[in-house]
């Protein structure tokens, strides 16, 4: 499973890597790495979505290359034989990408753990928090590329004609269907030819919980003909929401390989 639950990592806190990737849209005014040094829950680590991104683009969130995520890594001490868990303090559910990031650079998909509720279900249930940053011993992490889990603007372009896979776009429907301006700059409205809308939050319940196998079957069987089916792309915004969905649809189709179009509507749409 992708998920634990905040009692199991209560009492594995020792057991594992903790990371915090508070990650909040700009138009928010919150800081995910201040919030961080206020309270956090103790041993986490902090990943900086913004900062671990590619800065030779102006794109969002892009994946850096194979070197780059080494020397990321090595610098939180995390090792690749490592149980890695993963929470946030964010409306956008910012530790799935995260969790696929780690999945796509080679760590072993069965040791990256989404905490389920994140940090909001943690304060509520009134455990430890603390504004103590966590020593860090460097590591020398190793990673390979999975460079099938993401999809470029070729081919997707491409898809439209061959329909190889299956794009499901993140965003909610009014932007998907191009009613509302995107909240980006420079972008068009709309969405990719023949691709189908699952806005993310209908995968979670009020308290950022995800929703339960059988209610996540519906909401993907309302677009998705085949839940076996592995050739699904998940595009969003820029690249973080897609992976709330994709960490979803594993939940219920565990054959399947989390991927996303890296790019996604901060590069489709632009003008």
């Amino acid at each position: 499973m992708s998920l634990v639950e905040t009692d199991w990592l209560e009492n594995n806190k020792d057991k594992v890597k903790i990371i915090d990737c508070s990650w909040h849209m700009p138009q928010t005014k919150r800081n995910g790495f201040e919030e961080y040094k206020t309270q956090h829950i103790p041993e986490s680590i902090f990943f900086d979505l913004d900062d671990n991104s590619d800065k030779n683009t102006n794109l969002p969130h892009m994946l850096v290359n194979k070197n780059e995520w080494e020397k990321i890594v090595s610098k939180m001490g995390i090792k690749n034989e490592d149980m890695i868990i993963i929470y946030d303090n964010s409306d956008v559910v910012s530790s799935c990408r995260c969790w696929f990031n780690f999945i796509y650079y080679g760590h072993d998909p069965k040791l990256v753990h989404v905490l389920n509720g994140g940090l909001k279900k943690w304060l509520e249930e009134k455990r430890k928090v603390t504004n103590n940053l966590s020593k860090v011993i460097k590591s020398d992490y190793k990673s390979f590329e999975n460079q099938e889990l993401v999809k470029n603007k070729d081919s997707i372009n491409q898809n439209i004609e061959t329909q190889n896979f299956k794009v499901v776009d993140a965003r909610s429907k009014e932007r998907f269907e191009g009613k509302v301006p995107e909240p980006r700059e420079g972008l068009k409205s709309g969405s990719i030819k023949n691709s189908v809308c699952i806005p993310f939050g209908s995968c979670l319940n009020q308290d950022r919980t995800f929703r339960n196998k059988q209610e996540l079957e519906k909401i993907f069987q309302s677009s998705l003909k085949n839940l076996n089916d592995k050739n699904i792309v998940f595009s969003c915004g820029s690249g973080v929401t897609a992976c709330v969905l994709a960490l979803a649809y594993s939940l219920i189709n565990d054959k399947y390989r989390p991927c996303i179009y890296d790019g996604s509507w901060a590069e489709y749409g632009l003008i």
